[in-house]
């Protein structure tokens, strides 16, 4: 059964909670453990959701945040209904195909 799965970038409510409430407190931290991005790299990191992280940059946001990977991406995942293969047929409604009984009257 194929499954879909969302993950959450929770960064931002991960720095509020530890009272970092503006992208340059976080610049410094980032600086310190040899993280150079601009400020306009790191307002797009906390206020998005990356599509992709190297893993230079998530093990220093881990350690100024004090948290693991799972608590910066919260994953999730559902079962999607199944789809028809391709060449399999729907069930046939055969009171939707049975045809309709003509009447005949005479003229008069």
């Amino acid at each position: 059964m194929p499954r879909q799965i969302s993950y959450r970038w929770r960064l931002r409510e991960l720095m509020a909670a530890r009272g970092m409430l503006t992208v340059a407190v976080l610049m410094p931290h980032l600086t310190e453990r040899g993280i150079t991005l601009s400020s306009s790299q790191v307002h797009r990191l906390v206020s998005g959701t990356p599509e992709r992280l190297s893993l230079p940059v998530l093990a220093p946001l881990c350690d100024i945040l004090d948290c693991t990977p799972a608590d910066l991406i919260a994953t999730s995942a559902q079962n999607l209904p199944a789809r028809r293969a391709a060449g399999e047929e729907a069930p046939i409604n055969l009171a939707a195909r049975r045809p309709t009984r003509v009447r005949l009257t005479p003229e008069g």
